[in-house]
């Protein structure tokens, strides 16, 4: 009998915004990213197994940060 399990982690953009980048300095769009991993059973996603943190993308250079409530202020999820 085979048991497959592991772990998923899946990004959702949730919006964009327009403000300036803290790695290139471009006032350029930046994607709000949520980021979920979740335990998975048989390819299923059962449950969180970390609590999801928010990230963003900068439209420009590319670059990957976390992001914090202060940058957060105006995006609706």
């Amino acid at each position: 009998m085979f048991l497959l399990f592991g772990l998923r982690t899946k990004d959702h953009m949730v919006a964009t915004r327009t403000m300036t980048c803290e790695i290139c300095g471009f006032q350029a769009p930046q994607s709000v990213l949520r980021r979920s991993t979740k335990f998975t059973l048989f390819f299923i996603p059962l449950f969180p197994v970390k609590p999801s943190r928010t990230y963003l993308v900068c439209g420009h250079c590319r670059g990957f940060r976390e992001a914090d409530s202060r940058q957060l202020g105006a995006a609706a999820y």
